[in-house]
């Protein structure tokens, strides 16, 4: 068994655990970081997105140099309506992040290829048998137990295409619910990263986590076909399974996913909980971690924790529209849900994603006209009717 001491340990190199050593490193360029991936890239096989209006001056340092793509507004269909909204949006590739991150920290602060087999906040166990000792280790390795949650799954497969002739799209289309509806509410997601490559990705909205990779692959290759695009080569592909949270016991939840360690990301409930959206709120976690004077195991445990039960309070009305969507409205019928929401305005759609809905815009959107039958929908918000099913695990490393 080798030994190796550092200041920070991050077991998992994902989107979290990536942020959490960079900002560590750009706050506290001294400290000894060792991070930890099972696979052998630094972030995966993945494609992040955000809107311009989700990510503050800090923030954007923060992603300097990873953005991919950047274009000055989106487009969403629907079957009832079409909008073009102007706000800029921005893609990050794993392909991008993974040089990034391997840039900016030490070549033997990454360890690739290895699992991290168990932790305290202060040590870890490697499946090569290595035993790192830290000052402090964040566990960033994604999700565990959710049976402690409820609500239903996002999940989706997504293919990058060199194409044989220009696609024709100058903006991103960020959802088309104009496909057929199938098991959920599914949308289709396009990004024109060149004249000539796109990347496509089927989403579903669904109550299960099983995902049929090779049935959604032939979904997208039907896609790409109808809009006339001739595929001269595929370049790369992601999939994922990400929870939809409506409610559950958060305490349990923290409980089961581990002890008192430091933990980031989805591992510590960090995503919004409508849209699965986590890079937001990893960016803002990291640069708030990196703030932090005491960077003992200790007090990074007590830190986490007490920003991720702050994130689970004020998420609470997000959870809300969650029951909404799996509870309150059929399968082939949780579309009009979000179309609903796309007819709002402009900059209620704005704060919504950027996590600062106002009391009003919370008004708005459960007021007017609903698309659930308004006995149903109150029978959920109250208690009293339908509730969203507890969660239970993908299976899926995500």
């Amino acid at each position: 068994m080798s030994l190796r001491n550092c200041d920070i340990a991050i077991l998992g190199g994902g989107l979290a655990g990536g942020l959490v050593a960079l900002a560590l490193k750009q706050a506290r360029p001294e400290l000894s970081i060792i991070l930890v991936e099972q696979t052998d890239n630094i972030g995966g096989h993945h494609v992040w997105s955000f809107f311009g209006t989700d990510i503050g001056k800090a923030g954007r340092q923060l992603l300097d140099g990873m953005i991919v793509a950047a274009w000055p507004d989106y487009t969403v269909k629907f079957p009832q309506f079409e909008r073009r909204l102007n706000t800029s949006y921005y893609s990050i590739t794993s392909a991008r992040f993974d040089r990034i991150v391997r840039e900016r920290l030490a070549a033997d602060a990454i360890v690739t290829g290895v699992r991290a087999l168990a932790c305290s906040a202060t040590t870890a166990t490697l499946s090569d048998g290595t035993r790192i000792e830290a000052g402090a280790v964040i566990d960033a390795r994604g999700l565990r137990h959710v049976g402690d949650l409820t609500g239903g799954w996002q999940k989706f497969v997504g293919r990058r295409f060199r194409l044989q002739a220009p696609h024709g799209l100058d903006a991103p289309i960020v959802k088309d619910a104009t496909v057929e509806q199938i098991d959920g509410y599914r949308f289709v997601y396009s990004l024109p990263f060149a004249a000539d490559e796109i990347f496509v990705e089927d989403t579903y909205y669904a109550d299960g986590p099983a995902l049929d990779v090779a049935a959604i692959r032939t979904r997208i290759d039907e896609y790409v076909a109808t809009q006339g695009w001739q595929v001269a080569e595929v370049l790369d592909e992601e999939q994922g399974v990400l929870p939809v949270v409506a409610g559950g016991d958060f305490g349990a939840f923290w409980r089961s996913s581990g002890g008192n360690v430091a933990r980031a990301g989805v591992r510590a409930g960090l995503f919004q909980a409508v849209t699965s959206y986590s890079l937001p709120e990893a960016v803002k976690y990291a640069l708030a971690l990196a703030r932090q004077q005491d960077l003992s195991g200790e007090a990074l445990a007590q830190f986490s924790e007490a920003w991720s039960r702050k994130h689970w309070k004020q998420s609470a009305y997000l959870r809300a529209l969650s029951a909404l969507l799996f509870a309150g409205a059929e399968p082939h019928l949780r579309y009009r849900v979000l179309e609903r929401f796309y007819s709002l305005r402009h900059g209620l759609i704005e704060r919504f994603y950027a996590g600062r809905s106002t009391t009003l815009d919370k008004a708005r959107i459960l007021a007017g006209k609903p698309p659930l039958p308004i006995t149903r929908a109150l029978g959920v918000l109250t208690g009293l009717g339908a509730r969203p099913k507890h969660l239970s695990h993908p299976g899926t490393r995500t």
